[in-house]
């Protein structure tokens, strides 16, 4: 790819990201950057979620700058981002590289040791360094991540340690961004090389077919463990549903029989269905076969299994007689669209999957594209250009479109008419339609956990196809959404910011849902004064105290998901005055 390529990937990422806030420059356009890439690495299993906030400081001990941050599930994995942008795809070298990482390390440091203590509470990142410090204790280990728009000349980072734990380094430049972008199924490849897991793996190759060969084996449970260790949820991408943690039956059942009779493992569990787009295997002097090396592993079928054991043994279990039966179907690249969603389903089939699993393409979607690319919404006050809202269905399509425009002329129309502000994903459509249904505690989960409680309760159990007026009333929620969370951002709160802006609208929706006239903001393509004027109010005196009065000091974001919290706002002395 050439450097004016990626100069003008460069520049559709911070187009990108100014198209989220008001103002251009400062911490607010720094959080922008950090959620554009954001979207692609939680949407890879990259990473799990992140958090922006912005945060620099210069001290005797060292400066900190970071960007934002974010936790696994579990609470294990600390994951740092820091940032570095308006470099336009030119050479980052390492002596810069090694100052942003040292600045991240910095926070972390000091964070460990109590940094929150010496912040005001109403310090944007007064949560950030809060919540780092409470987690300390169950951490196994700590990711730190520099996202930037320039090409990097460092291949990799070594390993270090923040305290007791390993930290390791994850670079983020525009070639990778763009060849992640690029990529018809967006992921990076997970390569895997048995020789970092204890060596090759005996196999079973059985006979498959011109566009597949499939291999079975018996997987060692350590190995299952420290494969998730390295690459986490990216080895799920194509598993129809995330880990369940500990609390579900299958899973306790499975840590107890992990602990009580780890030698029925291989008899009692069903084992994990795998596939790769290619293998590298060896043959041994009496005949037998071993696997060396797997390109683009995934766990289709078996996703609890493998997150169980990993489970059990970051909590000290012994997993040494733990055998799991493994079948891997090695799938010609040209084929694996077409046959790996198969294969994900069939090897599914025998649980209670619910249909709502499979919404990647479903016709709910696909229909909602289909109307985005073809209603006009009504030009703004003081303007006569009309335009769309863009839906885009599969992450990357907008600037895929954008792509194909062949002259400048093209690519500056396509954008008047399908303004970045006005592009919205799966994930925003949930947020929208949860927060319009008064389920803040819900949108508060995250992007990726919001959208999958409404597509397993709300969109599986709606038959009809979405119509123009669902298209424009969801447009209108977006609408309704973004500009209250302005209006917030521009009050300077602190932080919580998204759960802040969830409530606020959750409640208005609450108190004078008969006022909101959804067709009325579709019009305007804006909020009505009502609404303007009553948001300010209801966050500052009604919202926020709430959700920043966790019952027993507890953590705020975690208060913030519970319904507990919703019934108590809900339960608040509001009503709209005039």
């Amino acid at each position: 790819m050439s450097g004016s390529e990626f100069r003008e990937f460069a520049e559709n990422i911070n187009e990108d990201a100014r198209a989220r806030i008001d103002s251009p420059t400062g911490t607010h356009f720094n959080n922008a950057f950090v959620d554009v890439f954001r979207e692609y690495l939680v949407e890879d299993g990259i990473i799990d979620d992140v958090e922006p906030c912005y945060y620099r400081k210069s001290a005797a001990r060292g400066h900190m700058e970071v960007y934002g941050y974010g936790l696994s599930d579990d609470g294990t994995v600390l994951d740092i981002v820091t940032a570095e942008h308006g470099w336009k795809a030119d050479r980052m070298r390492k002596a810069d590289v090694d100052r942003v990482l040292r600045r991240a390390r910095n926070f972390v440091d000091r964070c460990r040791s109590g940094l929150h203590r010496d912040m005001e509470e109403t310090d944007e990142a007064y949560p950030m360094a809060l919540r780092i410090n409470e987690a300390w204790a169950d951490l196994a280990r700590v990711r730190i991540f520099l996202l930037t728009d320039a090409r990097v000349t460092v291949e990799s980072v070594p390993p270090s340690e923040i305290g007791d734990l390993r930290c390791t380094y994850e670079l983020w430049d525009i070639a990778r961004l763009h060849r992640l972008w690029a990529s018809g199924r967006r992921e990076e490849k997970t390569v895997v090389d048995l020789a970092d897991f204890g060596g090759p793996l005996p196999c079973l190759p059985a006979v498959g077919d011109p566009d597949y060969d499939c291999l079975l084996a018996v997987l060692p449970g350590r190995f299952l463990a420290e494969l998730y260790e390295t690459h986490g949820a990216r080895l799920l991408q194509r598993n129809v549903r995330a880990y369940l943690q500990a609390r579900g039956k299958v899973n306790k059942d499975i840590g107890k029989t992990v602990r009580e009779s780890p030698g029925r493992f291989l008899a009692y569990n069903n084992g994990v269905s795998a596939t790769a787009t290619s293998v590298v295997t060896e043959v041994g002097e009496d005949g037998s076969v071993s696997i060396v090396r797997l390109v683009d592993l995934q766990i289709v079928n078996g996703g609890q299994t493998t997150a169980s054991l990993h489970h059990n043994w970051r909590n000290g279990a012994d997993l040494s007689r733990i055998q799991v039966p493994a079948k891997i179907t090695v799938v010609r690249e040209s084929m694996l669209d077409e046959l790996v969603p198969s294969i994900s389903r069939y090897a599914n089939s025998q649980n209670a999957i619910k249909e709502a699993d499979f919404q990647a393409n479903s016709p709910y979607h696909v229909e909602l594209e289909h109307l985005s690319r073809a209603i006009w919404a009504p030009a703004p006050p003081g303007s006569t250009r009309e335009t769309r809202w863009y839906y885009e269905r599969v992450r990357g399509q907008y600037q895929v479109d954008l792509a194909r425009k062949r002259t400048q002329k093209e690519k500056t129309d396509f954008k008047a008419f399908h303004p970045l502000s006005q592009r919205f994903g799966k994930t925003d459509v949930a947020k929208y339609e949860m927060t319009y249904m008064r389920r803040p505690h819900d949108v508060s989960l995250g992007a990726e956990k919001c959208f999958q409680k409404w597509t397993d309760e709300v969109v599986s159990g709606c038959g009809d196809l979405p119509d123009a007026r669902h298209f424009r009333h969801l447009v209108a929620k977006a609408i309704l959404f973004g500009h209250t969370r302005k209006i917030i951002q521009r009050l300077r709160l602190g932080g919580y910011l998204g759960p802040t802006a969830a409530y606020v609208v959750a409640l208005l929706v609450d108190r004078c849902g008969d006022r909101v006239d959804l067709d009325d903001v579709w019009r305007r393509q804006g909020l009505p004064d009502w609404i303007a004027d009553a948001v300010p109010e209801l966050a500052t005196e009604v919202i926020r105290p709430l959700l920043v009065d966790a019952p027993g000091s507890g953590n705020v974001t975690e208060w913030c998901k519970k319904v507990q919290c919703w019934e108590r706002v809900r339960a608040a002395d509001w009503s709209l005055t005039g």
